[in-house]
């Protein structure tokens, strides 16, 4: 499943799985129960993906730094997961499973944020919902499939929005 989709097939069928993985059908079914029990596979890859990113020690010791440095992170291990995160939207509205493992990704990567946040900041419920916003998997999927942008200019473009909101803090 997970090579069809890196392919480019966001929404393969079991019948695809089985072919890619020279199987038959029944044989992909005694390992995994239904699709929902494919994608908890491929979520836990999305996970293992992110975990080297986020578990990295900062480099910088100045807070508005290391939220900066955040950008990069991000924009490293979003798009290595990308077309997983791609397929498993294009599947979501079916399945439980991954709309809370959706859920948990966005949990996890605020919880990094306001982490990295000094209390003065992390008061100020505008500017962290926009830094949040800035350094979603959303944006980041918007500005290379919607927009077009290249891996270089998405970064740049959201340092920049991220910096400007971070001038004003002390």
């Amino acid at each position: 499943m997970l090579e069809t989709i890196r392919s480019g097939d966001l929404s393969p069928s079991a019948e695809q799985v089985a072919l890619r993985a020279d199987v038959g059908l029944r044989t992909v079914f005694r390992h995994f129960k239904d699709m929902d029990s494919l994608y908890s596979e491929m979520s836990q890859v999305i996970e293992d993906e992110l975990r080297a990113v986020i578990t990295t020690p900062f480099r910088s010791t100045d807070w508005k730094d290391r939220v900066l440095e955040l950008v990069d992170r991000r924009a490293f291990g979003f798009e290595k997961i990308a077309p997983f995160k791609h397929a498993s939207e294009a599947y979501r509205h079916r399945s439980r499973f991954l709309d809370a493992d959706s859920g948990r990704l966005v949990k996890a990567l605020r919880k990094i944020l306001d982490r990295e946040l000094p209390a003065a900041v992390a008061a100020d419920t505008l500017t962290v919902e926009a830094l949040d916003l800035l350094l979603s998997f959303e944006a980041w999927s918007r500005l290379r499939r919607e927009q077009g942008r290249s891996v270089e200019e998405s970064i740049a473009i959201l340092r920049a929005a991220v910096g400007r909101l971070l001038e004003a803090r002390p």
